[in-house]
């Protein structure tokens, strides 16, 4: 077991414990280490547990292990970013031999970049901090104090961040498709001003009356001040675009 004896002392001072966040963060460095019994070894290929191990001590190495994997892509991706500022010439060449791949490689960089010590939350994984790494500072820090407060697990969070994202589009979308329409409102409103001056005549401007239940009329209200439009240009803009759809089929 020369293998073993030789890799166990470097496993031992790994971190596991937990300490009180710096500066206001949420995750700071860690204390302590991976305590085996004597007659135990972790090695590359594995833990070698004995017959007979008490369970508070098989519990304790168990918590230990699953800090310690939860830490590793962490300490990787800081690793990664000062060997990357520290050693740009050799960087490469010393990333090759940690037999990683070289896409979650530069994964841990993204994130470990995004996520400086003071902003890690303790409590979450590497895996939430990976799903809201491509938002803003705000958003990031909003959707992972949501999953810390609701116990959301890594999927949970994908899912309401990409819920969030398709509806802001679906908005974005509609005020887009208002302002279009809007432009072309005034755009039409502007050629009947230059026709009627060319031709000497006053612009004219019809009106039409629509009755119009309370429900309705709460609801295009709604939809006007949410559009930034006053009501009747509003109405006069949604009855136009749909004519252009009648039309059009």
């Amino acid at each position: 077991m020369a293998q073993s004896q030789a890799i166990a002392p470097a496993i031992s001072t790994l971190p596991t414990g937990k300490s009180q966040s710096q500066g206001g963060g949420t995750m700071a460095a860690h204390r302590g280490g991976l305590r085996l019994p004597r007659a135990m070894a972790a090695h590359r290929g594995g833990l070698e547990l004995p017959q007979r191990l008490p369970f508070e001590k098989w519990l304790s190495i168990g918590m230990q292990l699953s800090a310690i994997n939860t830490s590793s892509a962490w300490c990787l991706g800081d690793w990664l970013v000062y060997g990357i500022e520290a050693f740009s010439g050799r960087y490469r060449s010393a990333v090759e031999q940690t037999a990683l791949d070289y896409q979650t490689l530069r994964n841990y960089v993204w994130v470990a970049k995004s996520f400086p010590l003071s902003r890690r939350r303790l409590e979450l994984s590497f895996g939430h901090h990976a799903e809201v790494a491509a938002l803003s500072e705000p958003e990031q820090d909003f959707w992972l104090r949501k999953a810390e407060e609701l116990g959301w697990s890594v999927k949970q969070l994908r899912q309401e961040v990409r819920a969030s994202l398709r509806e802001r589009k679906v908005v974005e979308t509609d005020r887009n498709e208002t302002d279009r329409s809007r432009q072309h409102f005034e755009g039409s409103q502007e050629d009947e001003r230059h026709w009627a001056e060319e031709n000497g005549v006053e612009p004219e401007m019809l009106k039409l009356n629509i009755r119009i239940n309370r429900r309705q009329f709460e609801t295009w209200k709604a939809a006007a001040a949410k559009a930034g439009l006053d009501m009747e240009e509003w109405a006069a803009i949604a009855l136009t675009n749909a004519a252009c759809d009648t039309l059009e089929r």
